[in-house]
């Protein structure tokens, strides 16, 4: 049996997914973290730090197993040499995306944001007293990509300071190609647009043949590029709150350094230890998971389609299928969904309110039952 079937019970341990649905007959296939056990380097890391006994301040920027981790991950899996300096941690991504605007926007600015997109990016615009400018994705020979005509229509504003983007995209899953990416900084760089890159799914890409393309790696984007990453989807340890920013301006770091002070935590040292064992000792945990999340895409997606009233299309990348549901000719999807017994992500919590958004980073028996739900 594969290590990714055998996933630990979580519904007594306060989690967050399934406390949604306590006690009720639903399955929750929501938010986006996996059901799988962590893999054993990590634990045991960990379990190391537990046992030394002290919790007291670890400075991120000094621990040196996490930045030379971070360093090694990104040479080797994306061919990407930085500087240890480069990096900025934070605790989580979402914060680091509201300080990118704190940081370098004005009230009244504007944020350009690709759409569809998860909760707290499409948020974060409005709670940093600055103008959301969507830009939307469409769907083209069955992949969606983002609409970049409507990207360079709307950069040309000068009160477009910055554009966030996601990549891998959350909740379609496409991964921008190298074309994609080079218009992206053409369009930024020609219309003085600072770029922030929410790839934080990154390092979970299904289809083969199809690599990530670090927004900070391109030339044409280094000086003007805010880069975040985390170990956290990729490794199910987003619990530990730990992420980092790649910013190789030593401007733009100092600015987005200032724009988190006195505000943002430090990222905690069990995250940075979990991190360090992450990106240096669970290369061959994370081919194992590919290669099971790359099943449960096909099997889901073969399943979804044979249904009356959803489609989907497969995704390059995460362990999240976005569906159209459309065809169902219901006034609530997510209420359709719940009376199935399953608990997705409500589409109009992304701004389309006829998909929702299935999290399949669980065992294939769990899918299956989800799947078996949705059909009957």
């Amino acid at each position: 049996m594969s290590q990714f079937e055998n996933t630990p019970d979580r519904r007594d341990f306060w989690t967050f997914k399934w406390q949604k649905y306590a006690g009720q007959d639903v399955l929750p296939c929501w938010v986006a973290d996996t059901e799988f056990r962590c893999a054993e380097p990590i634990l045991h890391a960990m379990q190391k730090q537990t046992e030394y006994g002290n919790f007291g301040y670890s400075l991120p920027a000094q621990h040196k197993p996490a930045n030379d981790a971070v360093v090694r991950w990104l040479k080797d899996k994306h061919d990407w040499a930085i500087e240890a300096d480069w990096i900025v941690w934070t605790p989580g991504v979402v914060p680091a995306f509201n300080v990118a605007i704190k940081a370098y926007c004005e009230a009244g600015d504007k944020v350009l944001i690709q759409t569809p997109n998860y909760p707290p990016l499409l948020a974060a615009p409005g709670l940093n007293g600055t103008e959301r400018v969507p830009i939307p994705t469409k769907l083209e020979a069955d992949r969606w990509t983002i609409d970049l005509e409507e990207l360079e229509k709307q950069a040309a504003d000068p009160k477009c300071k910055l554009m966030i983007l996601c990549n891998p995209m959350n909740p379609v899953g496409s991964v921008m190609t190298e074309s994609e990416i080079s218009r992206i900084a053409q369009i930024c760089e020609r219309n003085d647009v600072l770029l922030c890159s929410d790839e934080i799914h990154c390092d979970l890409i299904l289809e083969e043949g199809v690599s990530h393309i670090p927004a900070g790696r391109v030339n044409a984007l280094t000086e003007r590029s805010i880069t975040l990453m985390a170990a956290s989807k990729t490794f199910n340890i987003a619990g530990l709150g730990t992420s980092f920013a790649i910013i190789p301006n030593a401007t733009l770091r100092r600015q987005f350094t200032q724009g988190a002070a006195g505000i943002v935590p430090w990222a905690n040292v069990m995250g940075l230890v979990a991190t360090a064992a992450a990106f240096t000792e669970c290369d061959d945990w994370l081919t194992e998971q590919i290669a099971y999340l790359r099943g449960n895409r096909d099997y889901l997606v073969e399943r979804i389609n044979a249904i009356d009233g959803l489609k989907v299309v497969s995704a390059d990348a995460t362990f999240l299928a976005w569906i159209d549901a459309s065809g169902l000719g219901v006034e609530d999807v997510l209420k359709w969904c719940e009376s199935k017994g399953v608990g997705p992500s409500p589409g109009r919590d992304f701004g389309e309110p006829d998909y929702f958004r299935i999290n399949f980073g669980c065992s294939r028996a769990m899918l299956t039952e989800i799947l078996d739900r949705l059909s009957a």
